[in-house]
């Protein structure tokens, strides 16, 4: 495969890497951008292992709670401006709360709205507002007690990320501060046991053969894994991770001593895993002057 200096510089944004080492990571891998930011980790060439790519859609999360039920609900838009229309932002609201009444995004597509179905209703404001406008995704959590967060928020219930906390017992004031840790930390799960394992095992190759790199032995190399991937575990699931309020404690002891057990949580942030397609200035001006 042809490496091109757009995917060179695409990775080097993504790791921190050298032009050079990015261009022969790909070579390495034959251009597959996730295999290369591994091959560069392994070599310890690449500062952060950084998302590859750009999120690009815009729009607002909006999330509702209703007794033991939660939901965050991400609306798309083409730009940022969209996101602050009072008008987008009211049909986001009314989307959020039929979004309670059902179970799946689908089910949200034909949840009725102001007498029409949400896709109905968005298929109308796509003609006022002037921009393509799409019901992307919706979640839902349950619990005894469910508290949602918004960072950052543009209205009442809505902004950029939104996050359900589903609690067995009763304290929001715990909950709420569980919410504002996974706005922060971005979580892969709540615990080891609903981590998908094919996480787990990319990431413990990852680091045989970074331990391989340092030459040394194979039994010290299987202590070493040990050790770093408790340390991976523990980074990444919620309950194990250092609570941003208090260090000294983790989540799950946090909310241990607060009375309450995390059954569930939920984190939405828009455009979340939506690439961009961008054009230079000088390639729009040709395509418009072309008549495309």
């Amino acid at each position: 495969m042809a490496i091109t200096a757009a995917m060179v510089k695409e990775l080097r944004e993504s790791t921190g890497a050298g032009m050079m080492d990015a261009k022969k990571a790909l070579t390495e891998t034959d251009g597959d951008m996730e295999a290369a930011v591994d091959w560069l980790r392994t070599k310890g060439l690449a500062k952060a292992a950084k998302k590859s790519g750009r999120v690009a859609a815009e729009g607002l999360v909006a999330v509702a709670v209703n007794g033991g039920k939660g939901v965050a609900v991400e609306v798309n838009s083409e730009t940022d401006f969209v996101g602050k229309n009072a008008e987008f932002q009211a049909i986001v609201a009314k989307i959020s709360a039929a979004a309670l009444t059902v179970d799946s995004t689908e089910e949200l597509a034909n949840a009725p709205v102001d007498g029409k179905p949400v896709s109905e209703v968005l298929t109308d404001a796509i003609a006022k507002i002037g921009e393509n406008l799409t019901l992307r995704r919706m979640v839902k959590v349950e619990g005894e007690t469910v508290v949602s967060y918004v960072h950052n928020a543009a209205a009442e219930g809505m902004g950029k990320i939104g996050v359900l906390v589903a609690l067995k017992g009763d304290n929001e004031t715990i909950g709420k501060q569980i919410a504002m840790h996974i706005a922060a930390t971005n979580p892969a799960s709540l615990s080891e046991a609903d981590l998908d394992p094919a996480i787990v095992e990319k990431e413990k190759q990852v680091q045989i053969d970074i331990a391989r790199e340092s030459g040394k032995p194979e039994a010290v190399i299987e202590k070493m894994i040990v050790g770093r991937m408790q340390k991976f575990l523990q980074e990444i699931t919620l309950v194990n991770q250092a609570f941003v309020i208090n260090p000294d404690v983790t989540v799950g002891q946090a909310a241990k001593d607060a009375g309450v057990e995390i059954v569930a949580f939920a984190r939405v942030e828009v455009g979340e895993g939506i690439e961009k397609k961008e054009e230079d200035f000088a390639a729009e001006v040709a395509k418009t002057a072309a008549g495309n």
